[in-house]
């Protein structure tokens, strides 16, 4: 039996050289960098480092970077910072169905608690926003689009640079959602006309605990955490200097394996997509097919076969993979985002989310390819709902 971890979408693996680079500012460079004393120097020179080098990965200024302890936090910093900032102007945010729940429990907070009104785009079945959509859901009273940049169940990448200029054109701002994207892709926020972006150090090969939220320059929100004057006075608490180092580490190492590693795992996400297809009847993949797809993504919905067990069945032969969002595997409402695209409760309830990354090998695909059918099979066979559908399709 072989171990396979096919769930990067998760979280990842520290990378070895960035752990390296974090060890030293848990022990030895540990002072306070708010502090005036050369050992605490030497913990602001670090933070400033790891600025420089998230500002380099996405073509920004430092100024630009601010460090949070997560993704969700920058997501709600941008939803929050903006409506409170920009009230006198208007209260309508522009999202979509799709979002991780960073953005869609944030959104239905301002609803509830900050008398915002929030509109939520509809998709295609493909997981795909419409720009007629969005510029019909437009009013003068909109502040803010936030459309995430690709989608963490799906794999979707979302026409950003079409929507950043729309939004350019009109005097809106623009968020997006770069969890899944930042590890993936290679992101120009200024080409891309982003004014906030949100990014997590633990999705590209860094320590959890350590998020960034890009802010164009000249940009005011309103600050999300109060307290101290850390970050240029922006973003209060003691800085996370070993997690700051980190995330500076893996996003600048990322850039530089991105050339190699794109191609390498959308070959192995190309085989293991064509492989369930071709052995596993009716399987369905969810999302697209063509290029606007993350390189590590694949989703299917496997009717007959609920998705809970399948993962139980896996994780006896050794393979990790979710149904989802992990943020959300304890639910067993099914996924948003696959009813969003049409799917049905019964195909969605089916859904299986197989993510690939640095420690994905052709063996291990083919170990999965060879398991999975066998389980898929097994299953059906034992599944009165599998029993209805082939009689529903008339093959039975």
């Amino acid at each position: 039996m072989q171990n396979v971890y096919l769930d990067y979408a998760a979280t990842t693996p520290t990378d070895p050289e960035v752990l390296e680079a974090m060890k030293p500012y848990f022990t030895e460079f540990f002072g306070n960098p708010s502090s005036v004393y050369s050992l605490a120097g030497k913990s602001r020179a670090a933070i400033e480092k790891a600025r420089v080098q998230v500002a380099t990965a996405l073509n920004a200024l430092p100024e630009e970077i601010f460090f949070t302890s997560s993704g969700t936090e920058a997501d709600n910093w941008a939803l929050k910072g903006t409506l409170e900032k920009l009230r006198s102007k208007g209260s309508h945010v522009i999202t979509t169905k799709i979002e991780h729940h960073a953005i869609l429990h944030t959104g239905n907070y301002l609803e509830k608690v900050e008398g915002g009104s929030v509109t939520y785009l509809p998709v295609d079945g493909e997981g795909r926003v419409r720009l007629e959509d969005l510029k019909a859901a437009v009013t003068d009273k909109t502040i803010l689009v936030s459309v995430m940049f690709a989608n963490n169940e799906i794999g979707t990448i979302q026409p950003i640079k079409a929507i950043g200029e729309f939004c350019r054109e009109k005097g809106i701002l623009f968020h997006t959602d770069a969890v899944q994207a930042a590890a993936q892709l290679d992101i120009d926020v200024g080409a891309l006309s982003i004014d906030m972006m949100s990014m997590s150090a633990h999705k590209m090969y860094g320590p959890k605990g350590t998020g960034v939220f890009y802010v164009r320059k000249g940009l005011k929100l309103e600050n999300f955490v109060h307290g101290g004057g850390q970050e240029k006075g922006r973003r209060a608490s003691t800085e996370n200097i070993a997690g700051i180092v980190g995330m500076g580490f893996a996003i600048e190492r990322m850039k530089v394996r991105l050339p190699q590693e794109k191609p390498r795992i959308s070959g192995l996400r190309d085989r293991l997509i064509e492989g369930v297809l071709k052995a596993i009847p009716h399987a369905k993949l969810n999302g697209t097919r063509d290029d606007e797809r993350l390189p590590n993504n694949t989703n299917f919905s496997l009717i007959g076969v609920e998705g809970e067990t399948l993962l139980l069945d896996l994780d006896s032969k050794g393979i990790s993979a979710s149904t989802g969002s992990a943020c959300s595997s304890g639910s067993l409402d099914p996924s948003h985002v696959l009813m969003a695209i049409g799917l049905t409760h019964e195909q969605a309830h089916g859904s299986l989310r197989m993510t690939l990354g640095r420690g994905t090998t052709e063996e291990q695909i083919d170990y999965v390819l060879e398991v999975l059918p066998e389980i898929v099979a097994r299953r059906r066979s034992m599944s009165p709902l599998w029993e209805d559908y082939l009689k529903k399709i008339g093959e039975k």
